[in-house]
């Protein structure tokens, strides 16, 4: 199993409202919309960042939110991504969204547990 974790920053110009609303709402459905994303992606996930308050901390500064996608392969993660379906639906919902030159991705193999 690969799981691809991403920090993302979100596009400076929308507001961290915009940039939620727009993630959960409709960057979701178009992967979703993707005829043959089922093939590929296992497992998707959205983690919204804390929302800051006075006094706390809630990570790294400038990150918006979290995103974990599970798949069977790296062939399979690069499949999803070379798809025309996926460039053609997903590719320009990324480019509006994601702050994607300062945003963190990275590729891992399955976790070794150590506790739980």
């Amino acid at each position: 199993m690969i799981r691809l974790t991403a920090l993302l920053r979100r596009n400076p110009d929308l507001s961290a409202e915009e940039f939620h609303a727009h993630w959960r709402e409709v960057h979701a459905a178009k992967i979703l919309s993707v005829p043959r994303i089922r093939e590929w992606l296992v497992r998707y996930e959205q983690h919204d960042r804390v929302p800051e308050a006075p006094g706390t901390w809630t990570g790294s500064e400038g990150f918006d939110g979290m995103t974990l996608q599970w798949y069977e392969s790296i062939d399979d993660f690069t499949a999803m991504i070379s798809d025309p379906d996926y460039q053609r639906i997903v590719g320009p919902d990324e480019r509006h969204l994601i702050d994607l030159a300062n945003s963190v991705y990275l590729l891992t193999e399955e976790p070794r547990t150590i506790l739980g």
